[in-house]
């Protein structure tokens, strides 16, 4: 009698550790270089959009944020590419964060201990629309949190996107926008 292949939690920890130091070092590079990086895209044309949609990506799997990209980009571009290539990276990581928790779920069999949580945290409503849409709009690491946590809970995935969706290109219209209206306002050199 065959046996079922067992599920390797701790090759899968430390190859998702690996896979996570590599994306780190990549993105430390990246943004110490952000006016390369600016030419490289300028000099792009749409490869450079499909570029941008992917670092990100990258800077979802990060603690960096990703704004200065955002306003970066509405200095090559024009303020409404800006928002449509930042919401879509943004959306991009977020759906890479929500994977990341349903591994980290699956990984530490969460859905067994969830009710064994104090205070009542398993019963949290972390699919509801309204935590979705008010909790993404927390400053700092809102968003990256509520992704990671609708993972782990496995919020149905049409509900997390569309309410990932408003958000997120809201706030990309706002630092697209602002951010080019306040590099308007630097005088040029020439």
């Amino acid at each position: 009698m065959e046996t079922p292949p067992k599920d390797n939690k701790w090759g899968t920890l430390i190859s998702f550790g690996l896979v996570i130091i590599a994306i780190f070092v990549l993105i430390f590079f990246v943004s110490k270089e952000m006016e390369a990086v600016r030419a490289f895209i300028l000099s792009s044309g749409w490869v450079g959009l499909i570029i941008s949609v992917a670092l990100y990506g990258l800077l979802g799997l990060s603690p960096i944020p990703s704004e200065p990209l955002t306003v970066l980009l509405s200095t090559v571009y024009n303020p409404l590419t800006a928002t449509l290539v930042a919401g879509s990276g943004n959306m991009l990581a977020a759906v890479m964060e929500y994977l990341i928790g349903e591994r980290i779920s699956s990984i530490a069999s969460f859905e067994d201990r969830k009710r064994h949580l104090p205070f009542g945290l398993g019963r949290f409503p972390v699919d509801s629309v309204p935590f979705l849409l008010a909790a993404r709009m927390l400053p700092g690491y809102g968003p990256k949190f509520v992704s990671l946590l609708s993972g782990v809970y496995r919020v149905p995935m049409y509900r997390y996107l569309w309410t990932a969706a408003i958000p997120t290109f809201l706030g990309s219209a706002i630092f697209a926008y602002g951010g080019f209206g306040l590099i308007q306002l630097v005088p040029r050199s020439h």
